[in-house]
């Protein structure tokens, strides 16, 4: 079967490889991120806390003992 197109009219859009997260979902990963990065941080501050050696909760509290 022949087919004859005398003019046809189309709409090319490119892509930019970089642009393919809108920036409503590129903050939404942002934060995402960011507040796994805080918890993993605010983590490792209480498990050092814990693994510090001290002389006693006493020593901590910065008074002299009687």
């Amino acid at each position: 079967m022949e087919v004859n197109i005398d003019e046809i009219n189309s709409t090319v859009r490119t892509v930019d490889g970089t642009s393919l997260l809108s920036p409503a979902v590129l903050r939404r990963i942002v934060e995402a991120v960011t507040k796994t990065m805080h918890e993993k941080q605010a983590h490792t501050k209480r498990v050092d806390s814990e693994r510090k050696l001290t002389q006693g909760v006493w020593a901590e509290s910065g008074q002299e003992q009687p």
